[in-house]
């Protein structure tokens, strides 16, 4: 992914480019859980907000977390968040 490419896309073809690099980020910390995060992310935040969050690896730890919590609030069972 580069600057020129996500500016020359349409604002879905942004959000899926910005989602695949997010979910192969997600899942080096939440390998189970990473579609379903992704997806979260996705469906609450704008492009710019994605964008942050593949620039700073702490946000996106973060949000991560914040995620993981609210999906085992549901019920669902997830694995430790990895250290990178």
């Amino acid at each position: 992914m580069n600057a020129t490419t996500l500016a020359q896309a349409t604002p879905e073809q942004q959000k899926q480019i910005l989602g695949e690099n997010l979910f192969n980020q997600i899942a080096q910390l939440q390998p189970v859980l990473a579609s379903k995060i992704t997806g979260m992310l996705l469906e609450a935040m704008d492009n710019t907000e994605l964008l942050h969050l593949l620039e700073s690896p702490e946000s996106l730890k973060f949000q991560v977390t914040e995620a993981v919590a609210i999906l085992h609030e549901h019920g669902v069972e997830s694995e430790p968040i990895q250290q990178q």
